[in-house]
């Protein structure tokens, strides 16, 4: 059987396993906590998905459950990420020599789908893995180290000759998506474990993405410290001096850079897990 008609299939077979569940209980309400995590990117300064640079992420999230099946969350996070061309295997990256590091301020919203009934203090249905998918909107602002040890900030040096007032923006967005899995500690209190990619609207989380300007344009428009920086390669020519590179490629704007999220998160359930209504009568709030 093909994998396009058993992905289906295996989502169908879900719902209907789901059903006997579904006919003696009902779970909708709010539940809220912090996370806690590492960060990591990908993109132009990592294209061999090396993930030898994990920072400490985390954050606070609002998860709304419509049933055992189908939840929205809010959540706000911050990370940290990093590359260094020194790292990579590649000769090309190596020559370059480039590096960044950038903050991300990140707020996403996104429905969630669990692939098994998830009940909050039910004995059996009390975990689930699930999938998640929705939009990130967030700021970053890469940053570099000069030689001394200052760290200073790329955008408005124009590194690959952007003009004054057409420099990249530090808010972007992201289509975000990932899986995670959750389990009940107790009928309130809940714990999840999740994996989420951003796939950026942007290719300048690292301040590359074309191609190499014009040296003493550029040196010219921005000063000496863009001139320093738009080129680290440590390929030199006879005098010691580096190879004028104009025109020559310096990332690939054809993909568009990641950053991606892992954490540990508590949560705190304020809602109700019900019995079905049957003709007028209410239903009533169950804990096991």
């Amino acid at each position: 059987m093909r994998a396009n008609r058993f992905l289906p299939l295996l989502f169908l077979l879900g719902l209907l396993s789901s059903f006997s569940a579904k006919a003696q209980l009902e779970m909708r309400g709010l539940e809220i906590g912090p996370w806690a995590g590492a960060s990591f990117y990908l993109g132009d300064l990592n294209t061999d998905f090396r993930f030898d640079r994990p920072n400490l992420a985390g954050g606070f999230a609002a998860r709304y459950n419509f049933n055992h099946r189908l939840a929205a969350r809010v959540s706000f996070n911050y990370g940290k990420i990093e590359a260094y061309d020194s790292d990579s295997s590649n000769p090309f990256e190596q020559n370059r020599n480039l590096s960044f590091q950038s903050a991300i301020f990140d707020g996403t919203a996104q429905f969630e789908f669990n692939f098994l009934p998830y009940f909050h203090g039910h004995k059996e249905y009390f975990f689930t893995p699930y999938a998640f998918a929705g939009i990130s909107v967030f700021n970053y602002n890469p940053k570099t180290e000069t030689d001394d040890g200052e760290l200073v900030e790329l955008r408005g040096l124009g590194t690959e000759g952007q003009l004054r007032g057409e420099e990249y923006l530090v808010l972007s967005s992201a289509l975000a998506y990932g899986i995670g899995l959750k389990w009940d500690l107790s009928y309130e209190l809940s714990m999840d474990l999740h994996v989420g990619v951003r796939n950026a609207s942007t290719d300048y989380l690292d301040d590359v993405s074309t191609v190499y300007p014009d040296a003493s344009d550029l040196l010219r428009s921005r000063g000496p410290l863009a001139a320093e920086l738009y080129d680290r390669s440590l390929l030199l020519d006879g005098e010691g001096n580096r190879i004028d590179r104009e025109g020559e490629q310096r990332g690939d704007d054809t993909m568009n850079d990641r950053y991606i999220f892992v954490g540990l998160g508590f949560n705190y359930y304020f809602g109700d897990v019900r019995c079905p209504d049957y003709g007028n009568k209410r239903s009533r709030r169950r804990r096991r």
